[in-house]
């Protein structure tokens, strides 16, 4: 399970709000200063984040707690960004470079082109409909796992403009 601390902003039925600060890894790497990825880091700086959960212990409002997620869902949802996008644009390309000639295309450069590119918002609005399916489900929800113990993380809570 993949966990991370973050604090209770506010609980309705069985889901609690928190707020957790988004951070990079390079503050524990060593090559942070000659790193690209450690530079835009300090350029943008860590965020706050809410993220709605299963309040499975029944947290309060200005709890510390430790939420987690299961690896096996990061994986699969990591692999649905990063794959469903990039297979709708290749077969996109290739289904439209085939119909060139069927559409008397004389360039079957540009028919692929504008098929990859169709692929690859097809495969977007694929993901964006898997995403907002899978986010009703609890399957696919984070959890509280447990109250945090020791010091409280400095959040306001200042109202959404």
């Amino acid at each position: 399970m993949i966990e991370e601390s973050g604090q209770v902003v506010r609980c309705d039925g069985q889901y609690a709000w928190v707020l957790t600060e988004r951070r990079s890894g390079c503050a524990s790497c060593s090559s942070k200063k000659g790193c690209g990825t450690g530079a835009l880091s300090e350029v943008f700086g860590s965020k706050a984040h809410e993220v709605k959960v299963i309040n499975a212990i029944g947290a309060q409002a200005g709890e510390g707690v430790v939420i987690g997620i299961r690896e096996e869902l990061l994986i699969r949802g990591s692999i649905m960004v990063y794959l469903m996008p990039l297979l709708a644009l290749i077969g996109g390309s290739l289904l439209g470079q085939a119909l060139a000639p069927q559409l008397d295309l004389t360039n079957s450069d540009t028919a692929g082109i504008v098929g990859g590119l169709l692929g690859l918002a097809l495969g977007f609005f694929l993901l964006h409909w898997r995403n907002r399916r899978w986010s009703d489900s609890d399957a696919y929800q984070a959890e509280i796992v447990r109250r945090r113990t020791g010091a409280a993380l400095p959040v306001s809570f200042l109202p959404k403009t």
